[in-house]
């Protein structure tokens, strides 16, 4: 071994499978690959081993693994995923709409986007990746509720900030939303703006997501190129509006949402139906027809005026038209004329056209007064009804006599005479012949 130190001197032993076995000068052992033995080296030969080390090729290699440490230090370190922005966009008696911006997920993957509503988790956000909005519909109106985005990746867990919602009631049309349609009125169609601009409702020309009505007079769309603006087959809308479920009114039911001052059920407005249309002067309340005229005022007619009115008299085709003149409350005085004697055909045909009502009354008041003629208990069979018209005149009857019904608990009964055993007091033969029966002799008890 030379002193530089430069090269080790070492004896080739052994060549085995691809390894050779050098021995040095001190008896060192070592085994040294046979491919970095020179060309012709065998068993016995001598060979000199220089080791170096390579600064340079340190630092290049050290350079290059901190290069790459900082490439994923800004690939996966710095940015992280964002939790999600919930916001409200529209709210309604029965349904809420929310809407956040695009999820921002970095590096990580997306593992499901989930919607919470009341601290449970009510269903998965569909296309997560780029739908930015959902509808949550069959909630109670005048309900507070609270709803939350859970954003889970490969990188953690996000839950959004918690939005805190009440629904409206019936009396709020603040949440209405209508897309207009067709509606061939231009006044009608500035009408239903201004009325929805006074309830603080919302309209479009295109359906969004927080659309409640589709607004039209007809489903068919108008050609701008046509003069005539003859129509053509159903709107794009409107058929867009069909495929959501979306109700079809008319402007006619904002009309009455604005002057009901609610929400008012969408049954008459539909598309096609006839709406009510108001009239122009209210009609007369019960309570109003009920109010007292002077004499001078004219005489109400028609259905409004039905109410302070006695029920109609019914004629026969026997009996001849009554007169129309009578004296009603509040009504003025006309001069009365005494009723006409009615004749037996009359009275006949009379009892056969009345009505169930009337003979149940009369009926309960020949009870009554058949009860106060007699006290007994009991129908007079003979008693007739009186005509409509007249009734018959009563005679004076005596004082009835009053007749006791004797029962059976009245009646005292005498007890049994007691039978006498004894043989010595016997009834006298005569009497017991007087009786029908037979005679017999004396009873003699005799042993058994």
């Amino acid at each position: 071994m030379n002193a530089s130190q430069d090269s080790f001197t070492f004896t080739v032993g052994k060549l085995d499978a691809g390894m050779a076995i050098l021995l040095g000068e001190r008896a060192h052992l070592i085994e040294f690959p046979s491919i970095l033995l020179p060309p012709g080296a065998t068993t016995g030969s001598i060979v000199n081993i220089a080791v170096h080390q390579n600064h340079a090729e340190e630092k290049r290699r050290d350079a290059e693994f901190w290069e790459l440490q900082d490439q994923i230090l800004q690939e996966f370190g710095v940015r992280s995923p964002s939790p999600p922005k919930l916001q409200l966009r529209n709210v309604t008696q029965t349904s809420i709409t929310l809407e956040w911006p695009l999820i921002e997920l970095a590096t990580a993957k997306l593992r499901s986007l989930d919607f919470y509503r009341n601290g449970q988790r009510l269903a998965p956000i569909p296309s997560p990746l780029t739908n930015t909005s959902s509808k949550i519909s069959a909630l109670e109106p005048n309900t507070e509720y609270t709803f939350q985005l859970i954003l889970r990746t490969t990188a953690g867990t996000y839950p959004s900030n918690l939005i805190r919602v009440r629904t409206h009631t019936m009396n709020d049309t603040s949440g209405i939303s209508v897309c207009f349609g067709n509606v061939q009125d231009s006044v009608m169609l500035e009408n239903a703006k201004m009325a929805l601009r006074e309830m603080k409702a919302k309209w479009s020309d295109k359906i969004q997501i927080d659309t409640t009505h589709f607004v039209c007079t007809t489903p068919a769309a108008v050609s701008s190129s046509s003069s005539n603006n003859s129509p053509i087959a159903p709107g794009v809308e409107y058929q867009r509006a069909l495929q959501l479920s979306i109700p079809v009114v008319q402007p006619h039911w904002i009309f009455a949402c604005h002057t009901e001052r609610k929400l008012v059920s969408i049954a008459a407005y539909n598309l096609g139906a006839t709406p009510p249309t108001p009239a122009p002067t209210r009609t007369q309340s019960m309570s109003q027809a009920s109010i007292p005229r002077s004499p001078t005022s004219p005489v109400p007619s028609g259905a409004g005026s039905r109410q302070s009115m006695p029920p109609p008299a019914r004629n026969t085709a026997a009996s001849p038209p009554q007169r129309t003149t009578s004296t009603f409350v509040n009504q003025p005085a006309a001069s009365a004329t005494p009723p006409l004697e009615p004749t037996p055909e009359d009275a006949k045909a009379e009892a056969v056209a009345a009505d169930d009502d009337t003979e149940s009354v009369r009926l309960e008041r020949s009870a009554v007064m058949e009860k106060r003629q007699s006290r007994t208990g009991t129908m007079n069979r003979e008693f007739k009804f009186p005509t409509p018209v007249s009734s018959p005149t009563v005679p004076e009857m005596p004082a009835p006599s009053i007749h006791r019904v004797v029962t059976p608990s009245n009646i005292e009964v005498p007890p049994p005479p007691t039978v006498e055993k004894e043989l010595g007091v016997s009834p006298p033969r005569s009497a017991r012949s007087d009786d029908g029966e037979e005679e017999l002799g004396e009873t003699v008890d005799i042993p058994l």
